[in-house]
């Protein structure tokens, strides 16, 4: 009962709350967002529901990040091994030039080849989202005292084992930071995709804005924001779990 007490005043608790009552009222706030805005023939976003918009975008979301974590951690483990030191600078190089290319670029790019939808949305997100899960990667395994990795290899573990059993639990904490800044990155990032027909959070948004209709890019700011406040206060509670 203690713990159902102490999770029920975390923060992560109370967000998320408020972004299902948000997601659940915004149907029924036509006539809120007619007083609000008197002069909008058409105040409430209404082209797809507010659930499938939240559904399909944590859905690009969740997709890009497991392609993220898959990656971005095992490249940072590679170029951690002797064998793959010489690429760190290139690897280093080519994802810092992921993160700084616009991700309506990456969509540009992406549409011709993948067509209009979600799969290009996926790619600019997995682009934008590696540079930080492969840093803290490498930042983690090389801040592993060297005492734990020292006393692995007396005890007779393999390469492989020391690395999945001491090298990596020490350095998760890390690296879950790392996971964290990409997730609330893509969260932000992935509204852009209903520019090229995805359905996302940012639907209403992008709509909204095109149409002149401020009442429109409220409602799915308000919801984009609780939805990327609420992931990062998990991820943190995660994070203060593992360290």
């Amino acid at each position: 009962m203690s713990r159902l007490l102490r999770l029920a005043g975390r923060p992560a608790v109370w967000v998320s709350g408020a972004f299902l009552l948000v997601l659940g009222a915004l149907p029924y706030s036509a006539g809120l967002f007619g007083a609000l805005f008197p002069d909008l023939p058409r105040p409430l976003y209404s082209r797809a529901s507010f659930l499938d918009l939240a559904l399909s975008h944590a859905a690009l979301v969740g997709i890009a990040t497991l392609v993220v974590v898959g990656v971005g951690i095992g490249v940072g483990i590679f170029v951690t091994r002797p064998v793959g030191r010489d690429f760190a600078g290139p690897i280093d190089t080519l994802t810092a030039v992921g993160q700084t290319f616009p991700p309506t670029a990456v969509l540009a790019l992406a549409v011709p080849a993948m067509g209009y939808g979600g799969a290009p949305t996926v790619m600019a997100l997995i682009v934008y989202g590696l540079l930080p899960v492969v840093s803290a990667t490498i930042a983690g395994l090389n801040a592993v005292p060297r005492a734990p990795m020292q006393a692995a290899d007396g005890i007779g573990l393999s390469p492989g084992g020391r690395l999945l059993k001491v090298e990596l639990p020490l350095a998760a904490p890390v690296i879950l930071s790392g996971v964290r800044t990409s997730v609330v990155l893509n969260i932000g990032t992935a509204t852009i995709g209903s520019t090229v027909g995805a359905l996302t959070l940012g639907s209403p948004i992008i709509e909204g804005l095109s149409g002149s209709n401020p009442a429109y890019v409220i409602q799915g700011a308000v919801l984009v924001g609780l939805f990327a406040v609420a992931a990062d206060l998990w991820l943190d509670e995660l994070e203060r779990a593992l360290t």
